[in-house]
């Protein structure tokens, strides 16, 4: 792997740590009023893919979509302007955390409703299809999308039209508190399901970043060559809560002995200290790179914090219907 290359996927994945880390530290201070969904731990994947993705492809994500928000270069103060529900936010501060877009540099948004954003990426990769050339969509979704209905719908139907999308599964085990063992059948894959719906489907260790990009790239190739819809899977583990900037480790539903053994395969120690080691990368670099992060974090939230709120009447632009009480809408 290049070296710039490496750089990049480090600094990706430190930075977006350094967001989040700072997003949970600051959350106590009932500023950010919105539920926020961190992927601390979890940074690889989105390093990765926004990585191989071009600048004119195109992504969508669920309800933990920071990481890739920021990968893809959606603009980070408006990311935490968002996430303080102020004018100046990516959303204009209606959304929150959940409901992030960016479409200038073709992050085409996310929401709260797991597998919501699966049959918009694929109505984008058919989009696509019909402009020509091989630009492709990446569906960003954790394991509990391959449950829902609308996944199976849309991938049917990527697979009969054999649209250029990428469906990346972060699979970090469990869907709120419920683990695998609970949702699926002993022995059955994730892979194996999205194969069964017609998908090319790969895997591997989504805590490895140079891993993760091999398959996404080799992912992308095929469909850049038009052999149809892509599933990677890509095994990780979040660390704090499902919802919150908390740990829940004590409340049951996985062991403490499981949480440090992911902790210990830290997706950023594990690449630092690789890079480190073939010098790819040295101290200085890597305090300059923490120090500029760290300057560009404390900036965003400087802007959030000064910018207003939204204007009241603003709560009533951009909808697709009257509201009601103001006129209510027919169904006639």
């Amino acid at each position: 792997m290049r070296a710039d290359l490496s750089q990049r996927l480090l600094r990706d994945m430190i930075r977006i740590r350094a967001v989040e880390e700072t997003i949970a530290a600051r959350y106590g201070e009932g500023k950010m009023r919105c539920p926020t969904h961190l992927s601390i731990g979890q940074e690889a994947p989105a390093a990765a893919a926004a990585a191989v993705l071009r600048p004119t492809d195109l992504a969508v994500s669920g309800h933990r979509a920071h990481a890739h928000y920021l990968a893809k270069g959606g603009d980070l103060p408006a990311m935490i302007a968002e996430i303080y529900g102020k004018a100046t936010g990516c959303a204009r501060g209606k959304g929150g955390s959940m409901h992030l877009i960016d479409e200038r540099v073709g992050f085409m948004g996310s929401t709260a409703i797991v597998g919501g954003t699966v049959p918009v990426g694929v109505g984008l990769a058919l989009a696509r299809a019909l402009a020509g050339g091989d630009d492709i969509v990446c569906v960003f979704m954790g394991d509990a999308v391959v449950e829902t209905g609308v996944f199976f719908e849309a991938a049917n139907f990527a697979v009969v039209r054999r649209l250029p999308v990428l469906f990346l599964c972060e699979n970090n085990l469990y869907s709120v508190y419920s683990p695998l063992s609970v949702r699926q059948p002993p022995g059955r894959s994730l892979q194996s399901v999205a194969a069964g719906l017609g998908l090319a489907a790969s895997g591997g260790d989504g805590n490895d970043v140079r891993a993760a990009y091999g398959l996404i790239a080799a992912a992308a190739d095929r469909l850049r060559s038009g052999n149809g819809p892509q599933f990677v899977e890509l095994a990780t583990y979040r660390w704090r809560e499902h919802c919150g900037p908390h740990y829940d480790n004590d409340i049951g539903y996985r062991s403490i002995e499981e949480f440090e053994a992911w902790r210990r395969d830290d997706p950023i120690v594990r690449f630092r200290e690789a890079l480190l080691a073939e010098g790819t990368i040295d101290g200085a670099w890597l305090e300059a790179t923490e120090a500029a992060l760290a300057a560009e974090v404390l900036a965003a939230f400087a802007f959030a914090e000064a910018s207003p709120f939204p204007e009241p009447e603003q709560a009533f632009r951009g909808l697709y219907a009257k509201p009601l009480g103001r006129e209510a809408v027919s169904c006639r």
